[in-house]
């Protein structure tokens, strides 16, 4: 059983000169590739991203720089830069040969980057832009879920204004009349539950309301489903994607929030979770189904509770996942008796040889 952390530690570069996307001279030529089209680690530069201007900026600082030592102690050759102004200058000027984002939040999660990534022809660990920002858009997520029979609780949308215009006491006693108490209130698009509050009586839903718009202009208004919180850690090495073993998440206060996440002794994790084998296998399947339904790439992380009943429910994914000590991708890695740099390695190679190609 690990505790929760004190918060307050601390298209690709083109192989022959220029970019067919952005016309830019390369200044860092891929090295040669076997006849797969696979690189040896030593000879590839890479840059962890890390920072940003979200509310997740410190945790981001972490993660990059679990990410930077364990590149480096595996073997490959990295350095770590913020998402700043500096950044497209710089990958003008001497482009990695691919990226690991560790950046948490929109900056990193909501596709933007990605993007950006793209237009510059650099290469990174994850899913294309367009995946990520599926699946930073909860609603939409869901929908997609829904649409491919996996299943996840019942929701409604409530955009501000309208929430505003109809009458707030008008729509909440119908959300309620819906989807029936427990609530959980959390922002469409967001990370590390913030702004994210469990709602219990009818006469709390107007507080989390104003929680949540101050952290997204839209609402994602879900039913509580009470059970086992789980995550489920998928990486691809080039084998296929495969499940790690879920994280059983246990907060103190029964919702595992901003708070939970950061402060010491909230929380309490369980690597692997304690499931019976049956039900741990079905949780491993739907984050599976989860991962190709949403076209994700290389890695993430899938958010689920397993009801009552033994049936997982997913209630969200995150693409650019915590990666300190106590996050739940690297404690699943250690729960599966892997080697984190390792891994690390084995992606940013897989990023460099999708360029290649």
């Amino acid at each position: 059983m690990t505790s929760a952390p004190d918060p307050s530690a601390p298209s690709a570069a083109a192989p022959t000169g220029q970019s067919a996307t952005t016309g830019i001279t390369d200044a860092r030529r891929l090295p040669t590739a076997d006849r797969a089209g696979h690189f040896d680690p030593a000879d590839l530069q890479v840059l962890v991203l890390a920072g940003g201007l979200s509310y997740e900026r410190d945790v981001s600082l972490r993660s990059g720089r679990r990410v930077l030592d364990a590149l480096r102690g595996a073997g490959v050759s990295a350095e770590i830069r913020d998402a700043d102004a500096a950044l497209l200058p710089y990958l003008e000027a001497d482009p990695p040969h691919a990226v690991v984002i560790a950046l948490h939040g929109a900056t990193g999660e909501d596709g933007s980057l990605r993007g950006v990534l793209d237009l510059c022809g650099v290469p990174y660990v994850g899913c294309d832009a367009h995946a990520a920002r599926l699946a930073w858009d909860k609603p939409s997520a869901k929908s997609l879920l829904r649409e491919a029979g996996i299943p996840t609780p019942d929701w409604v949308v409530l955009p501000q204004d309208r929430f505003s215009e109809l009458g707030a006491a008008a729509v909440l006693d119908r959300v309620a009349s819906r989807l029936g108490l427990p609530l959980m209130i959390k922002p469409a698009q967001g990370g590390s539950g913030l702004g994210a509050t469990v709602v219990r009586e009818a006469s709390a839903l107007p507080a989390a309301m104003v929680g949540c718009f101050g952290y997204d202009s839209t609402a994602l208004v879900e039913r509580f489903i009470p059970g086992t919180a789980v995550a489920v850690s998928i990486v691809d090495l080039g084998d296929g994607p495969q499940a790690l073993p879920a994280v059983e998440i246990v907060p103190r206060n029964g919702v595992y929030d901003y708070a939970a996440r950061y402060t010491a002794g909230l929380t309490t994790w369980h690597a692997p979770a304690r499931l019976d084998e049956e039900v741990a296998a079905l949780v491993a399947e739907t984050a599976l189904s989860t991962y190709r339904a949403l076209s994700l790439r290389d890695l993430s992380r899938v958010d689920l509770v397993v009801d009552s009943d033994n049936n997982p429910q997913v209630l969200g994914v995150n693409v650019s996942p915590g990666m300190t000590e106590t996050s739940l991708l690297p404690l699943a890695v250690q729960a599966a008796s892997l080697n984190f740099g390792v891994i690390l390695k084995s992606l940013v190679v897989r990023a460099a040889s999708r360029a290649a190609r």
